[in-house]
């Protein structure tokens, strides 16, 4: 056990608690795509629902925060960069609900 810690860089009890957040979060970015493909089955149609966009910031802010933590700079840039396109795409369904576009997926 020690072996695995020691490989983590895990020398705390918080090291251990940010390894704890950074698999959740890893887990919750992940489940983004199982609501997509439920939503997807459902509809008999690929579709992205809302829902699938709003884990993607969850997942993101968390992950985002657990590189910052780490200081690794392909996690905080990948998730920072994402979290754009998330944010946009949330922009974009709210905008289209405002001009009354054909109703999109909900879960």
């Amino acid at each position: 056990m020690n072996e695995i810690l020691a490989y983590f860089k895990i020398t705390s009890t918080t090291d251990l608690i940010w390894l704890a957040l950074g698999l959740i979060a890893q887990l919750i970015f992940s489940l983004r795509f199982i609501i997509q493909w439920l939503v997807s089955e459902k509809e008999k149609r690929s579709v992205i629902p809302t829902a699938f966009w709003w884990i993607s910031i969850v997942g993101s802010i968390m992950l985002l925060a657990y590189g910052i933590h780490r200081r690794d700079p392909i996690i905080i840039l990948g998730q920072a960069l994402g979290m754009v396109v998330y944010g946009r795409n949330l922009m974009l369904l709210y905008q289209g609900e405002k001009t009354e576009m054909p109703p999109k997926a909900q879960l």
